[in-house]
């Protein structure tokens, strides 16, 4: 199991055309633009992907489309766990790591309800991993349906099998994460945050790098951010973040588009309007985003 790089790895946005079919052909595209915009490696099939929104077969088509467009150029991730058994869950796990994805990410949140153990999480873990030799896999705390936080204990039992390789953490909590890093020291294993607020702080405790979703607004800004973690612009993105999470992740494609990516504003995810009010702040949050750029 190879060891993840460091730097921004961002949660990949899926296009869509006006009648709401996935945009391939801009998916594409889309991988070039963050691997150009300095992203060290690409998560495909998650939340911000509108994973919940695909069909079984569109997730194995994106996903195959993301790792053979990339070619290699960098690592891909994907989301394998949907619901269904254990032994379900495992069998499409493996169908994703047949397309050469780096890792399998698994969501702790289709393992076990809310009211659920720990034990029982681990134990339907034991399961699944037995029903995937040899998969190396990430987890992520994924808000949705509800978010179950990986406490040190889970995580730890998980490092020991050696095939834990990536985390997205989502526990909002500084400390946390810093004490996930060093569960995780020495091992071929990281780190890689959502929480613009204490991302600097985080990044120079030692984690990976960052898998947020202002990575889909600014790829460049947050690339750089990994390498030379800025207070100013972790401020800047922090006073905004309400406004990106509106009407997320059309807003997203709204941006993207506003900086010259032919990506279409489809979403099948029921989000609020993308109002003429909004897409001014919107505008605004762009012009304002260039005085962190040199060039």
């Amino acid at each position: 199991m190879k060891e993840l790089p460091r730097g921004f790895i961002p949660v990949m946005l899926t296009p869509f055309r006006a009648d709401l079919s996935v945009d391939y052909t801009t998916l594409r595209f889309l991988c070039d633009y963050y691997i150009e915009k300095g992203a060290v490696g690409l998560f495909a099939n998650c939340l911000s992907s509108e994973m919940y929104e695909l069909s079984t077969e569109e997730r194995l088509t994106v996903i195959k489309t993301v790792v053979d467009h990339t070619a290699g150029r960098v690592p891909v991730v994907a989301t394998g766990t949907f619901g269904g058994d254990i032994q379900e869950m495992a069998s499409f796990s493996n169908q994703v790591y047949a397309l050469g994805v780096e890792a399998v990410i698994i969501l702790n949140n289709q393992f076990v309800t809310a009211e659920e153990s720990d034990e029982v999480f681990l134990t339907r873990m034991k399961q699944w991993m037995e029903w995937t030799p040899g998969v190396p896999f990430g987890i992520y705390e994924c808000p949705v349906p509800y978010k179950r936080l990986v406490s040190i204990p889970v995580l730890q039992a998980l490092l020991t099998s050696g095939r834990l390789c990536y985390h997205k953490d989502t526990s909002l909590d500084i400390d946390q994460v810093k004490a996930k890093i060093e569960a995780g020291a020495g091992a071929r294993f990281g780190v890689y945050d959502a929480y613009m607020v204490h991302a600097k702080a985080s990044l120079e405790a030692g984690s990976m790098g960052l898998s947020c979703i202002q990575g889909n607004f600014f790829p460049d800004l947050i690339a750089d951010f990994c390498l030379r973690p800025s207070t100013d612009l972790q401020a800047f993105l922090t006073e905004n973040m309400d406004l990106m999470h509106s009407a997320y992740p059309t807003s997203a494609k709204y941006v993207l588009q506003k900086q010259g990516f032919p990506i279409n504003l489809a979403t099948r995810r029921k989000v609020d309007p993308l109002t003429e009010e909004l897409k001014g702040k919107l505008d605004q949050l762009l012009a304002s985003s260039s005085q962190f750029r040199t060039d």
